[in-house]
């Protein structure tokens, strides 16, 4: 591989500017810019009206296991389709702000990595409820809580990295003012485990979807319809993937 000089950077891929590389492709990063911001809302509205804290949730889980499994379901799956809408905004910014692109970029992955994390332990501890009943889930959630792991040094960039983002977003003319502050608004997004719904989550995935979702209608609108044969071939692999995660 060669270096070559892009605008507002180095580039090193095979010759072409980094810019110029459109990985993940324009339908992955529709998909993650229209349906990562409203189901990450979606996820937030559903469980809103409990208390914030943990014994709360896992007993709001014991109630009505069919709402908080969607909730928080549609929560985790929101924040996993991020990525590609975080590696369409870093494209778009790289050519004129190539360093507020890349440390943003990468510190906000490296967060939605942790909230991954975070959506597992959710996960198990409803399986708690389940499994032991809503009393030794609160315990055992209750005397393991704040145990080390390796994604808790990731804290800074859940936090950080959307403002840094941000800043490169407004820097770089890809968003706007407006759009970027609702971007930033993102790092007041509560993070943790079986964390509930206040005011600032609603603002921050509220924000997000301000954000992300005008721009994921332009990329969708930027190009041609795919095949015909695309979309049950989705569908089948979609389906494929199902029944392949049930079989264990």
């Amino acid at each position: 591989m060669r270096q070559c000089a892009g605008a507002g950077g180095t580039g090193w891929i095979d010759g072409m500017t980094s810019s110029s590389v459109d990985f993940p492709g324009r339908w992955a990063e529709a998909a993650g810019l229209l349906l990562g911001p409203v189901l990450m809302l979606a996820g937030v509205l559903l469980r809103a009206g409990t208390d914030g804290f943990f014994p709360a949730q896992l007993a709001a889980f014991a109630a009505d296991p069919a709402r908080m499994s969607l909730s928080y379901g549609a929560f985790a799956a929101g924040n996993v389709l991020l990525w590609p809408a975080v590696i369409a905004l870093v494209r778009r910014v790289w050519p004129a702000q190539p360093r507020w692109a890349l440390w943003g970029g990468t510190l906000v992955l490296l967060g939605l990595f942790a909230r991954t994390f975070h959506a597992g332990v959710n996960h198990l501890a409803f399986q708690l409820v389940d499994v032991q009943g809503v009393r030794t889930a609160q315990q055992a959630v209750a005397d393991s809580y704040g145990a080390f792991h390796v994604f808790q040094p990731l804290s800074f960039a859940i936090f950080f990295g959307w403002i840094v983002l941000a800043v490169g977003t407004w820097r770089a003319g890809v968003l706007g003012p407006v759009r970027s502050v609702a971007l930033a608004s993102m790092s007041a997004l509560p993070l943790g485990v079986l964390k509930g719904t206040g005011p600032m989550s609603v603002v921050a995935t509220a924000g997000l979807c301000v954000a992300l979702v005008p721009l994921g209608l332009r990329v969708l609108r930027d190009g041609p319809a795919p095949r015909w044969w695309a979309y049950p071939l989705a569908l089948a692999l979609g389906g494929a993937a199902v029944l392949l995660g049930l079989a264990g």
